[in-house]
């Protein structure tokens, strides 16, 4: 049975990765306000600063799981790059 929670086996650089290249940098700093993405941004840097920062991590979740749930409304299938499900041996 799947895991019902879809940040289950996603690293938060894979987030961030996947944030980044959904709405870009710029649109990424004005949803979540902290200047690891509105000055000079980038996956280091914000990593560094999200590992440390509890209120700022649960922000990026948060966002990450409003992108897929609208992308599925939206196209009816996973978010850009989220991992597939895996497959049971006797599916075929």
């Amino acid at each position: 049975m799947a895991d019902p929670n879809p940040l289950h086996g996603v690293t938060l650089e894979q987030i961030v990765t996947r944030l980044s290249g959904y709405y870009g940098w710029a649109e990424l700093g004005r949803r979540i306000s902290i200047r690891c993405f509105q000055d000079n941004p980038s996956v280091p840097s914000s990593l560094k600063f999200l590992r440390k920062t509890p209120w700022a991590r649960t922000k990026v979740e948060e966002l990450y799981l409003y992108m897929l749930r609208k992308h599925r409304l939206e196209f009816g299938e996973a978010a850009p790059d989220a991992a597939p499900k895996p497959t049971r041996p006797d599916e075929g």
